[in-house]
């Protein structure tokens, strides 16, 4: 799945947990899709921020400063990549 991202969003941030396992979905997302995304949209800031014990969830800021967050809790690493298309979609 090939996501490009509308002049809208302004940027992503991805928080997950390095051995938690509700965040084992995002971390293989990262390693899978990471790369993909980010050549599709090198302009759009993608952030992925590691903590110890932190809940998987996915931030989204739009223009004017507008931000939505969407859980990522044991979610498959397919389920967030569509989890990041529905969330820039719906501002």
């Amino acid at each position: 799945m090939a996501l490009r991202f509308g002049s809208a969003l302004k940027e992503l941030r991805i928080h997950l947990c390095q051995t938690g396992a509700a965040s084992k979905g995002v971390r293989e997302f990262v390693e899978k899709h990471y790369v993909n995304l980010k050549s599709n949209n090198p302009k759009l800031p993608i952030l992925i921020r590691e903590c110890s014990g932190v809940e998987p969830k996915l931030w989204a800021r739009f223009d004017k400063g507008k931000e939505k967050c969407v859980t990522l809790k044991d979610l498959s690493a397919e389920d967030v990549l569509k989890h990041i298309d529905s969330v820039s979609k719906g501002h």
